[in-house]
Formats: C-alpha cells, sequence, structure tokens
C-alpha cells in the first residue's frame, strides 16, 4: 500500500488543479488502478495514457463527466471496454452503479477480469460482442468511448431502444461530422441525438462532448 500513497497524493493534486474533486479513498483506487493497467500495458496495448498526468486530463477528465450525467443505481454497460476507461474509473467514482464491462476481444477481456479481481470491484466482466449481449440481458444505460464512428456503432444497440434505454457516448471533435454522416446514411432515423455537455482536454485542440442517444 506504501507504493500507492504518493501516486493516490498526485492524484488528488492533479484533480483539483483541473477542477475535479475525488475523496482519498478514490484516488487510492485510482491509483491501483493505474499501476494494474499500466503493468498490463506491457505485454497488452490497452492504454496510451502511461502517466498521471495524461490519466487525470484525459481518462479521468472524461469518466468524471460520464458520471455526472449517469442516475442513481443504474445499470451500466459499457462497451468496448479497453483498459478499463471510463467503465473501471466510473466504478470506482459512482460505486453506487452496477457497472458491467464489455470487449469482444478475449486477451482484453482478461486483462480486465485481472484488474478487477485484484482491486476486489464489484464490476462484472464479458468477453462477448454487445451487438449479442443486448439480445439476452436488459440495461438501464449503454456507454461508449473510443470505439467507433457513430455510423458504424449506431445499429449495435437496436435492442436497448425497444425497452426504453439510452447510450451515453464520449466523442472528440469530430462528433459533428461523425452526426451529419449517419443522418444521411439513414441509421439514425427514430433515434434523438442530443448533446448534453462540452468539456476541454488540457493539451488537446477542441472540445470533448457528450452525446445521449434515446
Amino acid at each position: 500500500m506504501t507504493d500507492i500513497i504518493e501516486p493516490a497524493q498526485q492524484l488528488c493534486e492533479l484533480a483539483r488543479q483541473y477542477g475535479m474533486s475525488i475523496t482519498d479513498s478514490q484516488a487510492v483506487q485510482l491509483a491501483d488502478y493505474c499501476q494494474r493497467v499500466w503493468a498490463w500495458n506491457e505485454r497488452l496495448n490497452l492504454t496510451r495514457h502511461t502517466d498521471l498526468n495524461l490519466f487525470v486530463t484525459r481518462d479521468l477528465l472524461d469518466s468524471v463527466r460520464l458520471a455526472e450525467h449517469l442516475e442513481p443505481h443504474a445499470r451500466i454497460l459499457d462497451v468496448g471496454s479497453g483498459g478499463g476507461v471510463p467503465g473501471i474509473v466510473v466504478a470506482i467514482l459512482r460505486p453506487d452503479l452496477g457497472v458491467t464491462l464489455c470487449d469482444s476481444v478475449g486477451k482484453k477481456a482478461a486483462a480486465l477480469q485481472d484488474i478487477v479481481n485484484g482491486m476486489q470491484l464489484n464490476v462484472t466482466v464479458l468477453g462477448q460482442r454487445v451487438q449479442d449481449l443486448l439480445k439476452e440481458q436488459r440495461y438501464g444505460c449503454v456507454t461508449v468511448r473510443a470505439v467507433g464512428a457513430l455510423d458504424k456503432i449506431l445499429p449495435w444497440f437496436q435492442p436497448l431502444w425497444d425497452y426504453g434505454a439510452q447510450a451515453l457516448l464520449i466523442k472528440g471533435p469530430r462528433w459533428k461530422e461523425e452526426l451529419a454522416e449517419v443522418q444521411r446514411s439513414g441509421k439514425a432515423r427514430g433515434r434523438r441525438i442530443e448533446r448534453i455537455a462540452s468539456w476541454g482536454s488540457p493539451g488537446r485542440d477542441g472540445e470533448s462532448v457528450l452525446l445521449r442517444i434515446q
């Protein structure tokens, strides 16, 4: 635990510097998560954000903004979780949520399971395609970050609309072009897509946005 204390303190400082508030216990968990995912990253490409500053200004910032828009005690499916962002980070920030991580790449799902087990998090990991999973189980909300363009991924979520659930997508500066493309293709027909939040990331041009699809 002693090797976690210093990075946890750095995380708290960086979070405050960029206008975020995390508790000491959350900082310890986040520092633990960083060490585990970076260790896995030496064997498997899970993240490009391999220092605390990048983690805070990219991964933590995106996850905090997403967490602000999740309903209390909601059942969340994080699609294409990769290295665990935003899913694991959101689970740390919002322990009231029921979080499931979904990644169709078996090696990534195995890495996520190892991280979740090591941290003793109450998070489910599934190595399945979201298209298949949504036919079997219901979730109140699907979350997505850096998985693919709207035109590609929107059809995956068809089962959500049948029972009134929603998708929250973190997108980068190209979101307007992606929205125009999906509208031209007709794949957005009957869907309501709205920008519900936006924020700048330090050191990066343009803004990130949170899109809600219903």
